[in-house]
């Protein structure tokens, strides 16, 4: 611990003079004990604090469910939120059996790790089992992005496969690149061989969960193709909306509260001292990324707000959610090292760059039910641009190390160097997942087991696939219009001018 206590029995010796030295001994036993305790609190603390994250960020698979239940239509309402439940299961298996080893496993290469699978020889001196549980939290948030692109028209089987694929081998590779001590871009790196001179600042996961969640979301809606109906014979879109506006806003309120785990719990340890005796402390950097994160995420809220106005004439709300959480996703990556004012900007460029990925979204026929895709690829990329152009030297060098000279921002005086370390992370990450989860869906689809039936599709998957409804409703379809009819006729008046009523 910083700032321990130490105690020489020899040199108490001379101070209390002659015959002192079991006095001597006592006193400095007495203080090793102290200091002992100031350690365990410290550990205590800690440990503390990164299992509460760990839990905030779990509740965040909660929100994921409310959001995707809310965002597809209500025949596939058990479908959706069975796969989210699925990503937290099966990806907690995944990621103890092989995905912390390839994440974390130390000492190692620079491309994946190679120890501790199944948690063998666990805990160290440099992780515990709180470090274990919180990166399971990301590793199946990373899932539970991709589920929503694909949604509505996906076979259960293909969720149970890329789900395990994408928790237990392709995030933790990502993951160890830019997290790991060892990663190859680790900007924690002790060898003084940075990329760049300064490795990739990734704080909380622009880029190594939202861009890689998203971009495995992309290939797997590509090679699927849109959703029947989503488009009309001319190439016109149709908007096919989600079922519940209500369960939208639950899950956009319920990952809005566990991104507070998300960002500022990715400190991993809030009782480290910047300048003893001051406020200057990690506590204080905690605060300050809460802070940067709740304005990132309120200023593209806003912007999406009147920009949708502007664009459509109406104030939708869902649309609201998801530049809310665009503005999160872009924030998320440099959250720790900007100031408050330079995450007001990034909020406004992350809904204008999803607003613009919806568009082109839109011209390609590209159809993704949650715009998982656009928001946490588009965001996510965006987030990692964002850092290498505001990032502050001081809080680089508390958070990572100080360095002298260190690149930083290059708005902020920090030349461009850190801006060819982001680009590196973005073009890595597309390129690692583009060819790991587009080729295991492509191979999903020439097995015939990646897309459900046309007349599955049409059915609802709830009922073709799963035994039933969520609960009893009525799309916006002919088929509601016909029921409608059928009761007006049945209760119009009779000959004999008595109305008629079904039993």
């Amino acid at each position: 611990m910083s700032g321990a206590l130490s105690c020489s029995a020899a040199d108490l010796a001379v101070l209390l003079g002659p015959n002192a030295t079991a006095a001597a001994d006592y006193i400095c036993g007495q203080l090793s004990t102290v200091n002992n305790k100031f350690t365990d609190v410290a550990f205590a603390v800690d440990n503390t604090y990164l299992l509460f994250s760990a839990y905030l960020v779990f509740s965040m698979q909660l929100g994921f469910a409310m959001l995707c239940a809310g965002s597809v239509r209500a025949k596939n309402t058990m479908n959706i939120m069975l796969t989210n439940v699925l990503d937290a299961a099966a990806g907690g298996l995944f990621y103890y059996l092989f995905g912390y080893a390839f994440a974390f496993g130390s000492p190692s290469n620079g491309f994946i790790g190679k120890h501790n699978f199944g948690l063998k020889d666990f805990p160290s001196a440099s992780a515990d089992y709180s470090n274990f549980l919180y990166q399971w939290a990301f590793a199946i948030a990373a899932a539970g992005i991709t589920s929503g692109s694909i949604a509505e028209r996906t076979q259960f089987v293909a969720y149970l496969i890329y789900s395990s694929f994408l928790t237990g081998f392709v995030y933790p590779v990502v993951s160890h690149w830019f997290w790991s001590v060892d990663g190859w871009a680790n900007p924690f790196r002790t060898d003084g061989d940075l990329l760049f001179s300064t490795g990739a600042i990734d704080f909380a996961g622009s880029g190594v969960v939202h861009m890689v969640g998203g971009i495995a979301g992309l290939w797997g809606a590509l090679i699927e193709g849109p959703r029947l109906g989503r488009f009309d014979n001319g190439g016109r879109a149709i908007a096919l909306r989600g079922h519940s506006a209500s369960l939208v806003v639950l899950g956009t309120f319920l990952l809005w509260f566990g991104w507070y785990g998300f960002n500022p719990g990715s400190f991993n340890k809030i009782l480290v001292t910047y300048e003893s005796g001051t406020i200057n402390g990690q506590w204080s950097a905690v605060g300050r990324t809460a802070v940067t994160t709740t304005l990132a995420g309120c200023t593209a809220a806003l912007t999406t707000l009147f920009g949708k106005r502007l664009l459509s004439g109406h104030w939708n709300v869902t649309d609201v959610c998801n530049g809310l959480l665009g503005g999160f996703a872009a924030i998320t990556g440099g959250c720790s090292v900007v100031e408050p004012w330079a995450a007001i900007i990034c909020g406004f460029v992350a809904a204008l760059v999803l607003l613009g990925c919806n568009k082109l979204a839109e011209k390609l026929k590209y159809d993704d039910p949650l715009e998982a895709a656009q928001l946490h690829g588009g965001c996510g990329a965006w987030g990692l641009i964002f850092t290498a152009l505001f990032a502050r030297e001081k809080y680089l060098n508390q958070i990572y190390g100080e360095k002298p000279g260190r690149p930083h921002g290059l708005f902020m005086g920090g030349g461009g160097k850190l801006l060819g370390a982001q680009l590196i992370q973005i073009l890595v990450i597309t390129g690692w997942v583009s060819a790991t989860m587009g080729t295991l869906f492509f191979i999903l689809k020439k097995m015939k087991l990646l897309r459900i039936s046309a007349e599955d599709e049409m059915a609802g998957m709830d009922m073709t696939r799963h035994g039933g409804f969520a609960y009893m409703y009525y799309d916006d379809d002919e088929s509601h219009k016909a029921i409608q009819l059928r009761k007006v006729e049945h209760r119009s008046p009779s000959p004999s001018g008595v109305t008629t009523t079904p039993v």
